[in-house]
């Protein structure tokens, strides 16, 4: 039968996610935290699943390469099954543990928005939860920032099965099919060495700024993943430390741009690569000047009185949203209200393709501006030759396209999703911020779902409804929507 192949390697990737519960498992019994006892359970339920898709069907698979359309149809089912085994430990620890079980909606919902590295929570009482607990949340946002099927591309290579196809299903941004090696498993692999190393220096930068190795090691894990989701629920503000936001400014900068345009300057030994590339001095430039520009604000409406208070608050807290970290050190819903909203707008376009972040992509819409401009140019001139170039190469007028139909869709799913949560009678500010922040993996909205709140009081129907926008945002749209095609289901 079509599409059975891909269960050998459904199956094989959920073993592996298996034995990522031996991090949090470990941290357990050191810390003896007293959460310990819902990891072995839930890793043992997730291996023998596993183990189930992987034999169910093992001579289908076997040593069959994965065709686009299975890499597409396996890559909507990881995102999809993934997070059932990924809230295991949660439910197991939230059902024997505590007085209030967590609901098969809202453990569902937790683990989407870790593995999609949105940061929405459904959790409160995060100080006093179990470290490894939160641990866990922060170590899932971490395994997705770099993609969960790019690991195992790098790391199951004798699986003989269409990594080139899983790769570019899950890949972001507009250029999907670039290669930056010949074989498509060294470049996963670079890319995760690339990931692996800026972690380390995260971790550490934040261990030295005061942060205690627990702490470092969550923070770090939602930090280059972009993620936002923190063990406290002031979020960064609980640490009060100028010296930590600039750690964490820094390294949110570095996750926003492309990882691969790294993995090139190192191992061709170029750093004027990076400099020279327009994306990176896009996302740069843009977080950076409209931190300046909300700093400004601040103080011409009187928020704030202090110039060098204001550049750093409204630098942390700009460059958290708009790299869709969400990060907080203060409730910035309480700021003259055209910052928050810009703050949510600019998730969507400032960060880079390769990068942990979701959203339009800075490429994009740099592709954009400049077909706009050569539209205009056409008007004056109708037989001028005017190609779209991006660092000094010609963009194939297939790749425009492909934009423009993914803009078109990008803004009719948060119309959509919208007009959905106004049916049940939510606020609109409440409404379109949750999608927006959803849509961009970003995770605080505004109102309800602000920094000062969480996801908590949305009905099932709205948390499920959130939960797609989450999944969509990170594969993207089309992705996922191409799954409800007839045509997709042709032989």
């Amino acid at each position: 039968m079509p599409f059975l192949r891909i269960f050998p390697v459904l199956g094989a990737i959920t073993m592996v996610f298996a034995l990522t519960m031996l991090v949090p498992m470990g941290v357990s019994l050191w810390t003896h935290d007293g959460a310990g006892l819902a990891y072995p359970e839930a890793m043992l339920v997730t291996l023998l699943a596993g183990l189930a898709m992987r034999s169910a069907v093992w001579r289908v698979g076997k040593d069959v390469d994965l065709q686009a359309r299975d890499g597409i149809l396996l890559v909507g089912l990881a995102w999809t099954v993934l997070p059932l085994f990924a809230a295991l430990p949660l439910w197991i620890y939230f059902g024997t543990d505590t007085a209030t079980p967590l609901s098969f909606t809202d453990g569902y919902f937790e683990a989407v928005s870790a593995l999609t590295t949105t940061g929405s929570t459904v959790l409160t009482g995060l100080d006093k939860l179990p470290g490894a607990i939160n641990l866990w949340r922060c170590f899932l946002q971490w395994l997705g920032g770099m993609g969960i099927l790019v690991l195992a591309v790098a790391i199951l290579p004798m699986l003989g099965m269409g990594g080139s196809q899983l790769f570019r299903a899950e890949a972001t941004g507009p250029m999907k099919d670039a290669k930056l090696t010949p074989r498509i498993t060294e470049t996963a692999k670079g890319l995760w060495t690339v990931y692996c190393l800026l972690s380390l220096a995260c971790v550490l930068g934040y261990w030295l700024a005061g942060m205690s190795a627990l702490d470092a090691w969550t923070h770090m894990f939602s930090t280059l993943s972009l993620g936002g989701l923190s063990s406290h629920d002031a979020s960064f503000g609980y640490f009060k430390s100028p010296a930590l936001e600039w750690v964490a400014i820094v390294f949110m900068l570095l996750a926003s741009c492309n990882f691969a345009l790294y993995f090139v300057a190192l191992t061709k030994r170029q750093p004027s690569r990076i400099w020279n590339d327009p994306e990176w001095r896009g996302t740069l430039a843009l977080s950076v000047g409209a931190s300046v520009f909300v700093a400004g604000l601040l103080l011409v409406k009187h928020t704030m009185t202090d110039p060098s208070e204001a550049l750093r608050v409204a630098l942390f807290n700009v460059v958290s949203v708009a790299s869709t970290t969400g990060y907080s050190t203060v409730d910035y819903t309480t700021w003259p209200v055209f910052a928050p909203l810009f703050m949510i707008m600019l998730s969507g376009v400032a960060t880079s393709a390769g990068s942990t972040g979701a959203g339009i992509k800075m490429a994009r819409m740099v592709m954009l501006l400049k077909q706009a401009r050569r539209e205009m140019a056409r008007i004056i001139h109708p037989r001028a030759v005017n190609p779209v170039t991006l660092g000094g190469h010609v963009v194939p007028d297939r790749t425009i396209f492909a934009v423009l139909g993914f803009m078109l869709v990008y803004g009719g799913v948060i119309i959509g999703l919208t007009m959905i949560l106004l049916l049940t009678d939510m606020p609109f500010d409440t409404a379109f911020t949750a999608i927006v922040a959803s849509v961009n993996n970003m995770g605080p909205g505004l109102n309800e779902v602000g920094p000062a709140g969480n996801y908590a009081g949305l009905t099932d129907f709205q948390t499920w409804v959130c939960t797609l926008a989450m999944i969509l945002g990170r594969l993207e749209m089309l992705s996922f929507l191409v799954l409800f095609t007839p045509g997709f289901w042709r032989k």
